[in-house]
């Protein structure tokens, strides 16, 4: 899209549900949740039973569903963000396996030009290796970013300054704002994985804050439902604003 034919709204609303799970790290079905992702996401998509039709394979896209969690192991205490279009019901997760009761928040708020707001994110910062030369086209590999320089260039490729499309010549989609480089908390995470059915899964990790100017709040406000980069199933992705 050209900058020169691209018109942007001044405001734009965002409504959304924030489950938030305190959880006892030492409960099994916690225990699992933290070595396996794909248990992890199981355990997420527990809460969504019902809204979609079984076996649908946009299910977690279709309801919104975005997660993400940290963990203190000295405390052996998980918070689970999980966030949605739709309620959680939480009550298919054993009461044992809770520290307190599950906090559901309605989030309606809009976003302005210019405002700026502070901001967390756990991405999965990718980049993408060409496939070995053969005869007919081969789709390259992703390969996860493993150092904090590598992590902010892949996310200041993403800021959208003033004016600019949300979509950058390269393809690369923006986010509706920007923000100053060198103040960007960057921190590398352990990877998570899962070796379930036989299909190995190894998502590489790391943690964005900061603060970001709105520049192109219709934008911002699809990357807050949507979420940012991939493994998006796997609790990477979810962008939450203060």
């Amino acid at each position: 899209m050209n900058s020169a034919n691209y018109t942007r709204a001044s405001t734009a609303r965002f409504v959304t549900t924030h489950s938030v799970l305190s959880l006892d790290a030492r409960h099994p079905l916690v225990a699992k949740s933290l070595v396996d992702v794909q248990e992890m996401h199981r355990t997420v998509m527990s809460g969504f039973r019902g809204w979609v039709q079984d076996g649908d394979t946009d299910a977690r896209s279709q309801m919104g569903v975005l997660s993400t969690w940290s963990v203190d192991l000295k405390a052996a205490a998980l918070v689970l963000v999980v966030q949605s279009r739709v309620p959680g019901d939480w009550s298919r997760i054993p009461r044992a396996a809770y520290t307190t009761t599950p906090d559901v928040i309605t989030v309606d708020r809009t976003f302005k030009v210019g405002e700026v707001v502070g901001f967390r994110t756990v991405v999965n910062p990718t980049r993408s290796r060409p496939g070995r030369p053969t005869a007919e086209k081969v789709r390259g590999t992703r390969s996860a970013h493993t150092t904090p320089e590598h992590v902010k260039r892949w996310f200041v490729r993403r800021l959208q300054g003033d004016g600019e499309p949300p979509t950058a010549e390269d393809g690369v989609v923006r986010i509706g704002a920007t923000a100053d480089a060198d103040a960007l908390g960057i921190r590398m995470l352990p990877t998570v994985s899962s070796g379930h059915r036989g299909k190995p899964v190894r998502i590489g990790r790391a943690e964005i804050r900061g603060s970001l100017t709105v520049t192109d709040p219709e934008t911002l406000v699809g990357v807050l439902a949507g979420g940012l980069g991939h493994a998006r199933a796997y609790s990477c992705g979810l962008v939450l604003t203060r």
